[in-house]
């Protein structure tokens, strides 16, 4: 008896585990052209949620392409055609029955540069709450400070706030940034090497920021910083050449890596 007990339990349990691995996308068989020029091949990986995952590569290998095709951005440069799906929790974002505005409600994107609006830093958290109808200044005012402490910035420019955003430092700007995105409440937040033009402490503050913002949002970020992604990601990608051609834990990516290819670029013989 006490045996079909222990088999049930590890039953639940496994079943368990397998109902909390959940894929925030899914992209099946993805390619991409600018063009002539094919741009991504045949990409095939699924992303799970509430992970940071880090897709790396060199200059040109198409992370940032991947990573603008899943809030469908990339379709703002001319000439670019897809094929293939990318799922987004099981519905095909290509289709063009999906909803752009929707996906973007849910994406959250953060570039590379500090984008904060010439506008204050009050005015910058609450300019997508305001164009999704919301009006009402207490709701606003609780919408920014949940939003400054979710980016870890509250303390700094609690009483800044009527201040405009460009006089702050390069790395509370896209603290900020971060702030915005989180206002709409996204469920997904699109990281395109979000550290490259910030100094060291304030990289650390916003490497310290994403392992935090996980436990309730799915990140993705590409990186060109190989120990910023050993640092902060669950999962790494290797891109190469608009190919996936690894994709594990990261601890696996840079510990045991299966291609030898992802091994000369992880320890720099090329890239």
């Amino acid at each position: 008896m006490n045996k079909v007990i222990v088999k049930e339990n590890e039953e639940l349990k496994a079943n368990k585990s397998k109902e909390e691995l959940v894929n925030v996308y899914e992209a099946k068989e993805f390619n991409l052209w600018y063009g002539n020029d094919q741009a991504l091949r045949n990409i095939d990986f699924a992303i799970p949620e509430n992970n940071v995952t880090a897709i790396i590569g060199p200059s040109g290998c198409g992370k940032s392409t991947f990573i603008k095709s899943l809030n469908r951005m990339v379709e703002l440069v001319p000439s670019v055609n897809m094929s293939g799906q990318l799922l987004y929790r099981g519905k095909n974002i290509l289709d063009k029955r999906f909803g752009v505005e929707e996906l973007r409600t849910k994406v959250g994107m953060v570039f590379q540069k500090p984008n904060p609006f010439p506008k204050s830093i009050y005015e910058n958290v609450v300019y997508g709450p305001r164009i999704h109808g919301i009006r009402d200044k207490k709701i606003l005012d609780e919408i920014v400070e949940k939003s400054l402490k979710g980016a870890a910035i509250w303390e700094e420019v609690k009483d800044r706030l009527n201040e405009n955003a460009y006089g702050l430092s390069g790395g509370q700007q896209q603290r900020l940034c971060i702030a915005r995105c989180l206002a709409i409440e996204p469920d997904v937040i699109l990281m395109d090497e979000p550290t490259s033009a910030l100094d060291p402490i304030s990289t650390l503050k916003v490497e310290e920021l994403v392992k935090e913002l996980k436990e309730n949002y799915s990140i993705v970020i590409v990186t060109h910083n190989m120990q910023q992604a050993a640092r902060i990601s669950d999962k790494t990608a290797f891109f190469l050449s608009g190919e996936l051609i690894e994709y594990a834990n990261t601890s696996v990516i840079f510990s045991n890596p299966t291609d030898k290819r992802t091994e000369d670029y992880i320890t720099g013989r090329f890239g």
